[in-house]
């Protein structure tokens, strides 16, 4: 597989309601093919926001849009551009960051959360500076954090309610 130089590929989710931000990093294969977040089937993100919620997973992109929306929730990614070799988050290089302090100023963001180390070391870094808000830290919802079984994602995820 090769490394390569990529911008992501589709907008943030959010409304005029979204009361918090979940920040992934950047897209992987799966969700690039897909056109939307959190693709790859084995990802746990849909899984562990469905059961803090009581409901059903979405099994369409627009689905998953209301039930974000339904819920105050945003979401989008720290990288807007990187050099990346398939969905690893250890290759990313030359991160660019998305223009999140614009997406700050069109929804009341209260609480901005990271899924996972690669996306809250970019928001650290070059958005916390600009917003002045920092992100509270998540364990990777990514089938390669297997150290993290899915009830134990679902308790540490249980601050964004």
């Amino acid at each position: 597989m090769r490394e390569e130089r990529l911008v992501h590929p589709f907008q943030p989710v959010y409304d005029g309601n979204s009361r918090i931000l979940i920040l992934g990093s950047f897209p992987s294969a799966a969700s690039r093919e897909a056109m939307f977040y959190y693709g790859h089937r084995r990802n746990r993100f849909w899984k562990v926001l469905s059961a803090l919620y009581g409901e059903e997973i979405p099994d369409c992109v627009e689905g998953k849009k209301a039930f974000l929306l339904d819920h105050g929730i945003a979401l989008w990614d720290s990288i807007g551009a990187c050099a990346i070799t398939g969905s690893s988050d250890a290759s990313i290089r030359d991160a660019v960051p998305n223009k999140i302090s614009e997406l700050l100023k069109k929804a009341p963001i209260e609480r901005i959360f990271a899924n996972g180390k690669a996306s809250f070391a970019c928001y650290e870094k070059y958005v916390f500076p600009e917003t002045g808000i920092h992100a509270v830290p998540l364990p990777s919802t990514s089938p390669a954090n297997a150290a993290w079984d899915l009830e134990k994602l679902k308790e540490a995820w249980r601050v964004i309610l």
